[in-house]
């Protein structure tokens, strides 16, 4: 199968309703009090665009915005578990593929117009022994770690390992092999913390 300009996945399950533990034992769980933590947003590519070489290979795994999978996603009728994900070479709103696995060498790279953060709290400071600050109006501006290199991060003259600004509210969890990032569009960085 041959697509254009997105990728089509295989998403056995769109939402993940067990866990298994130590010893084996799969166990459901009752997902529908909260199923926005539970969507699946990652899926084997089946295709990948003609129209942009990603890098991404068919095999690979691709990390999405869980939209694909909401209330039916933008699935394929082809018989199987297949789901159409959008993908913007210019524009994070429009790009659905936050980041890929490489089936091969097991790194992530991010997509387009995405950056993968770890999250960062900053250590109150303590002015004094006695008397204690008491802030009352929160910094409008969060902190993450940039996890990943890409193109559009060295243009900015950010690598990895930064300590980055953005603005409030423009971060979103994903889990990526374990491990939870903030995904934040690369247009909503405002500083590197010196």
């Amino acid at each position: 199968m041959n697509t254009i300009k997105d990728f089509i996945v295989r998403v056995p399950k769109r939402i993940n309703d067990t866990i298994v533990t130590e010893s084996g034992l799969e166990l459901y769980v009752d997902t529908r009090f909260d199923e926005f933590t539970h969507r699946n947003m990652c899926g084997e590519v089946a295709a990948c665009p003609i129209k942009n070489d990603t890098g991404v290979k068919e095999g690979d795994t691709l990390y999405f915005h869980h939209h694909v999978v909401i209330n039916g996603g933008q699935k394929i009728d082809h018989g199987e578990d297949l789901y159409l994900v959008r993908y913007s070479a210019s524009r994070a709103v429009e790009n659905q593929c936050i980041a890929y696995k490489d089936k091969e060498t097991e790194e992530v790279f991010p997509m387009a117009g995405w950056t993968l953060l770890i999250p960062h709290k900053e250590e109150a400071k303590k002015e004094s022994e006695i008397i204690e600050v008491v802030k009352l109006e929160e910094d409008p501006y969060v902190l993450g770690e940039v996890a990943f290199d890409s193109e559009e991060l060295q243009d900015m003259g950010v690598k990895k390992g930064d300590i980055v600004g953005f603005k409030k509210n423009r971060d979103y969890e994903v889990s990526i092999e374990s491990v939870s990032y903030f995904r934040v569009r690369t247009e909503d960085l405002l500083y590197v913390k010196i």
